[in-house]
């Protein structure tokens, strides 16, 4: 029963993610540095602030932090790399759409993100949970291959006007190379997850309940991503001359974006706070609790597929490629329940 109700945490968070980059549709008249870099102050600075005071207080969690400040450090630093990935995963959707940029990006990220924690931890993967967990990825891999080849087919299957209009900068072998490589970077906040885990440790020995004491090492990780793509942003900000583009824009316009731009940060954070929330579920130690970055992306790909469809990215793609996202989905599911059939 608690795997289930984990499960569910996740999934709510995961729609949550999925939806994210809805409302940044509504935000009018900024460059994108201006409106990444806003809705970013929210889903990276105040809403994992406003999480990590959930476990802990102020003093609590400076003094949680100070004492594992090598482990806080790396957090930092992973986010950092993380935000990279970041980057590149919203020019992944620009030129592959929400379905297809998602999918490719996620499920590099999902294998990564789950395996390299697991090595980095001395698991043995040959050993008989270590191939459970082994075949759980590789099913999920799947999935998102399955994913990724209806993408194909709706490529060929729609003329060049219909691909413009579902996804403007649509661009299949650029925005591939770049789906694959915001994959590999957005691995980095798993591992960032992972070496925070003495400070999640002392945040519960400090008070802190443990269905919200992740949320103070997601806070670490959201932090080194945000000054990333804050450097980014800075540098567009004056190639491009937009840096007065906010304090020029109407009050009205300003309401609208600044409300947005809240929306899609708390959506986005949602995934890891669900995810915090879903593993202290999950037996410690447990294939399940390996497997759970695996089973965030998972999640994600299917719901970024179903605003795929909502969105008609998927209009005139052809029977055999909707057949075919539609198995990739089903597998994506099935991988979930793995690691509770042995």
């Amino acid at each position: 029963m608690n795997t289930i109700i984990g499960l569910i945490i996740i999934a709510i968070g995961s729609m949550g993610q999925s939806s994210s980059y809805v409302p940044i549709n509504k935000v009018k008249n900024w460059s994108w540095e201006n409106f990444w870099l806003v809705q970013g102050v929210f889903a990276w600075l105040i809403f994992p602030v406003l999480g990590a005071f959930l476990a802990n207080s102020l003093p609590e969690l400076v003094q949680v932090y100070s004492a594992n400040s090598g482990a806080a450090l790396q957090s930092i630093g992973y986010g950092a790399l993380w935000g990279i990935g970041g980057l590149t995963f919203g020019l992944s959707m620009r030129y592959l759409g929400i379905a297809l940029g998602q999918s490719v990006a996620l499920g590099t990220c999902a294998g990564f993100g789950t395996l390299i924690p697991a090595v980095l931890a001395g698991d043995n993967l040959f050993s008989p949970k270590g191939l459970v967990l082994l075949l759980a990825v590789v099913v999920t891999l799947v999935g998102i291959a399955l994913v990724g080849y209806a993408g194909s087919l709706r490529s060929k299957n729609m003329s060049e006007e219909e691909r413009r209009k579902a996804i403007k900068d649509f661009a299949l072998k650029k925005g591939l190379l770049i789906a694959l490589f915001a994959g590999v970077m957005s691995a980095c906040f798993s591992l960032g997850l992972s070496a925070g885990i003495p400070i999640k440790e002392a945040a519960i020995a400090a008070g802190a309940k443990e269905i919200f004491a992740q949320n103070p090492v997601t806070l670490l990780v959201t932090i080194g991503g945000f000054f990333t793509n804050l450097a980014y942003c800075l540098y567009m900000n004056s190639k491009n001359k937009t840096s007065g583009e906010i304090r020029k824009t109407s009050k009205s316009v300003l309401v609208n974006n600044l409300l947005f731009c809240a929306l899609a940060g708390l959506l986005w954070y949602s995934q890891f706070f669900g995810l915090g929330m879903g593993q202290s579920f999950f037996e410690p130690g447990s294939v399940m609790m390996a497997f759970s970055w695996s089973i965030l992306m998972s999640l994600n790909v299917v719901f970024s597929n179903v605003w795929g469809i909502i969105l008609k990215e998927w209009k005139g793609a052809g029977k055999k490629a909707v057949t075919f996202l539609v198995i990739g989905m089903a597998v994506l599911i099935f991988s979930l329940i793995i690691p509770n059939l042995f």
